[in-house]
């Protein structure tokens, strides 16, 4: 906790995954202010004896090798951390994106698409990055040596990617100066370490660091070692925290080290708790191989049991298929009732893979697809997704289309009409998305390229071409709808208290809405207090299968211009905050700049029971591959008494079985959560699962943490 505290001292707030990061010494740091894309302010620290160079007029660096060349200085002016507790080195200080001003290259012009993406509350995905899944095999097997043999190899082949090999040769030789350096740290600390023990550790980490300087790693504690040199790269470049299935690429060393003898279970619970504490990546448990075969084995326990004795945030999955190892399952359960910290989380995955095979693509390869970030999957190594950066507010679609139409005085105003519209402006805001999907894939590599990522990607070093210009195997491009809760229930609003039951003219809720219910409380309760969605057998549960089946279809019916499939998926990560404020008030009773729905799940308050919430928003999954969460927030009561597990086991799998896709789930006690919010000192290691990520209940936004509890409050019974 003592980093954690540290970070809350000076960041205040952390709205997003608690990142393994630590400070940079206080000599080295510059904490900067600056604000967000949501006009909320964001304070950031970064190294002052870092400068980037720029290669451009507008002062930022664009491009492979300027990105390289400035990653690689980057890495040599981070400083040095080992801690002597822990059996693997180092910690990441700082964000080489927090220096990328701008972040976009101006002379690749998209003003021509802006006007729309605010008109709909558009999260266009124009100079995202990550968000794919790289193949940790690759550099397990090839090492850092291995991998700038190979760079250089393909550089002869293909003279005319220079730029591109020198981006990818920099950051090898930065990452291999960096680990250097550690190397001799650990030999210096272990000089003056009185300890023995922490001596012979600091000696170990030495002599481990000095050979995977070149080499790929021969130990299960190596192969730790290698992947959190590669993760906190990953992340430092550009945020990456995709790992996929630890199971499968670790499980090697594993065995062939216990059978050896030269490995304890013990030892790699410790080994894997050192992984996990260094930094919040997403890792897969279980699952199908490419013939169906459940993967499952001694080593996925393991990672649940390292992350169980760690209780700290932790973002691990399990892959509930027909084939699972029940054990896996109901250990998870247990765990996430016992630590109360939101984690593990549960992976539909037969209708994931079910999804993935309606585009087109073999059984076998959806089977290969791993869980790798808040609500999302990807081939390793093999496919380029952008998952969980493009975003469409249903919300603001829906006001686009009300006030459209109460402007038309030539239309009597009807729901249906209404829809019409609404239906109109949902397959114009997906055209916008598709234009800047084909803006975005044709000029990103020239922009900020996927240079670690690339590394451990099939194609990219082979082809001489960055995974987002087609160095991949496979592009399928996601695209989230966000406020279903608030649209449906809107529709429903107006469909009973204007057409059925005539207590409110058009005119009389355009005006109510106008002025954000202004003196009309009783009007905006009237509204509100309908049948919601998630209440189970409501029109407002109709209306929200009626959008999500439109948004799928709509978003379907072609590829880009460019030929890029998109897969439809609902999840508003934690922007549902940042949306709700650029919306007026809506017709289902929400005040003008309060959060839209989060996701898929109702609007606070409006949920039924547990098993009626998993059957709304079973029903309004997308079913293409990819996921639209169920975010459950449980009494710890429930898995208490008889049967209390198999109770919780029975609704997760009833869940997957209706199509569900992924279920978040906390396990909070409520008084805790109302006392932590009135002082989140009280509670300093309360962690909640806010919706893909964990994190500390203490290091969120005020805004954030009343999400958290309303629907905790609402739902945990």
């Amino acid at each position: 906790m003592k980093h954690t505290r540290e970070k809350w001292a000076v960041l205040k707030v952390m709205d997003g995954d608690d990142h393994g990061r630590i400070l940079p010494p206080p000599e080295l740091s510059e904490i900067v202010e600056y604000m967000g894309p949501s006009g909320e302010p964001v304070v950031d620290v970064k190294l002052k004896n870092f400068k980037p160079k720029s290669n451009h007029p507008s002062g930022g660096f664009f491009g492979p090798k300027a990105c390289g060349e400035n990653f690689r200085r980057f890495l040599e002016a981070h400083p040095v951390y080992i801690d002597p507790m822990s059996s693997l080195a180092g910690g990441y200080m700082a964000y080489f994106m927090s220096y990328r001003n701008p972040h976009w290259n101006p002379d690749f012009d998209y003003s021509h698409l802006e006007n729309d993406h605010k008109k709909y509350g558009i999260y266009p995905g124009i100079g995202a990055v990550q968000h794919f899944c790289q193949d940790m095999s690759i550099g397990l097997k090839l090492g850092w040596g291995g991998l700038l043999k190979k760079v250089r190899y393909y550089r002869k082949i293909n003279p005319q990617a220079k730029d591109f090999y020198d981006g990818l040769e920099n950051v090898i030789l930065g990452v291999q100066d960096f680990i250097r350096r550690h190397v001799e740290k650990a030999r210096e600390m272990a000089k003056k370490e009185e300890n023995p023990t922490l001596r012979r550790n600091l000696e170990e980490i030495a002599d481990i660091n000095e050979r995977l300087i070149n080499d790929p790693p021969r130990t299960f504690r190596e192969a730790c070692q290698w992947v959190v040199w590669y993760q906190m790269i990953a992340r430092m470049y550009n945020g990456s925290g995709s790992m996929g299935r630890i199971d499968v690429w670790l499980n090697p060393f594993y065995e062939r080290d216990i059978a050896a003898g030269i490995l304890t279970d013990e030892e790699a619970i410790f080994h894997l708790a050192c992984l996990l504490l260094n930094d919040t990546q997403y890792f897969q448990l279980g699952g199908p191989d490419a013939s169906g075969k459940d993967v499952t084995n001694r080593l996925s326990f393991l990672v649940l049991e390292a992350a169980h004795r760690l209780k700290t945030p932790v973002n691990i999955g399990i892959f509930v298929h027909k084939g699972l190892d029940p054990k896996l399952l109901r250990r998870g359960i247990e765990i996430l009732f016992e630590d109360k910290k939101g984690s593990p989380k549960f992976l539909g995955g037969d209708s994931i893979i079910e999804g993935f095979v309606k585009n087109g693509y073999p059984v076998e390869l959806a089977r290969e697809r791993a869980y790798s970030g808040c609500h999302w999957f990807a081939i390793p190594g093999r496919e380029y997704t952008l998952n969980d950066c493009v975003k469409i507010n249903f919300a603001k679609v829906f006001e686009v289309a009300f006030w459209e139409l109460m402007e038309d005085r030539e239309v009597e105003p009807s729901v249906e009409e209404l829809w019409r519209r609404f239906e109109k402006h949902l397959r114009k805001a997906i055209d916008v998305v598709r234009e800047g999907l084909d803006f975005h894939m044709e000029h990103m590599h020239e922009v900020f390229p996927e240079l670690v990522l690339d590394l451990l990607c099939y194609g990219p070093i082979e082809k001489g071409l960055d995974a987002s210009n087609g160095g991949v195997e496979y592009y399928n491009l996601c695209i989230d709808g966000a406020g279903i809760g608030t649209v449906a229930d809107s529709f429903a609003a107006i469909e009973q208290r204007v057409e059925k039951e005539k207590r409110l003219t058009w005119q009389q809720l355009a005006e109510h809405l106008k002025n954000d219910f202004k003196d009309a409380e009783e009007v905006r309760l009237m509204l509100r207090n309908i049948p919601r969605y998630g209440s189970g057998g409501t029109r407002a549960d109709e209306w929200a299968v009626r959008i999500a089946q439109t948004f799928t279809r709509l978003v379907k019916e072609k590829p880009t211009r460019r030929g890029y499939n998109l897969i439809p998926g609902l999840f508003s990560w934690a922007s549902m905050i940042s949306m709700g404020k650029t919306v007026g008030a809506t017709p289902n009773g929400r005040h003008a700049g309060e959060p839209i729905s989060q996701g898929a799940n109702p609007e606070p308050g409006f949920g039924g029971s547990p098993t009626s919430l998993a059957v709304a928003v079973a029903s309004v999954q997308c079913g293409y591959g990819n996921t639209v969460p169920l975010q459950l927030d449980m009494d710890p009561i429930l898995a208490k008494g008889e049967n209390g597990i198999e109770k919780i086991e029975a609704l997760i799998i009833g869940h997957f079985k209706m199509g569900g896709t992924m279920i978040n789930m906390n396990v909070v006690d409520k008084d805790k959560i109302l006392e932590a919010h009135e002082d989140p000192s009280k509670y300093p290691d309360l962690i909640v699962r806010v919706t893909g990520f964990s994190a500390y209940f203490a290091s969120l936004s005020k805004d954030l943490r009343q999400i958290v509890v309303d629907r905790i409050l609402s739902e945990g019974s």
